[in-house]
């Protein structure tokens, strides 16, 4: 019984205690420098107009409506909408035909297994394929402030060091 009554009483004490520290830090005041004196300017001061400039932050989809909206009357036509697509199906579309077979669709693909196939024989080894893996860039690191050396040393957080166990 002593004990919860020594636990309250501690606990009632860094409440106080708290409360005491709190109004302390709450409770000063800081002092800004004197204002220069009227009529006297520095050269910044005069060479700064009296507003800042402000741009409209446009969204995401307001950039992208303003990208296909060619001729920037604020209506997007059908032609206007499909012109990306066409340009598109034109550089798909190798032999020019007007339409897409396989091969000019997934031609990133077919180049790669061509690549990959060193000996021309139409089927890919274990070697062979190991070389299609998708080349990943490095991961920017989150934090600037910390030295690339000591970055590459040790992961900043755990999910980083899982990360790089999950790529072994």
């Amino acid at each position: 019984m002593w004990r919860y009554l020594v636990g309250a009483g501690a606990t009632l004490l860094l409440v106080v205690a708290g409360l005491f520290l709190f109004r302390g830090a709450a409770s000063t005041e800081t002092r800004l420098p004197a204002a220069p004196a009227a009529g006297v300017a520095s050269e910044t001061e005069q060479d700064l107009p009296a507003e800042p400039p402000s741009a409209a932050a446009k969204t995401r989809e307001q950039k992208r409506f303003d990208r296909i909206d060619k001729d920037k009357n604020d209506s997007i036509a059908k032609e206007e909408f499909f012109a990306l697509r066409r340009k598109l199906f034109a550089r798909l579309d190798t032999d020019h035909d007007g339409k897409l077979g396989f091969e000019e669709w997934s031609v990133k693909a077919v180049e790669r297994f061509a690549g990959a196939d060193k000996d021309k024989s139409g089927t890919l080894s274990r070697a062979e394929f190991a070389t299609t893996a998708v080349k990943r860039k490095p991961a920017k690191p989150r934090c600037a402030c910390a030295p690339a050396a000591t970055a590459a040393k040790a992961p900043a957080t755990a999910q980083e060091a899982s990360a790089d166990d999950s790529e072994d």
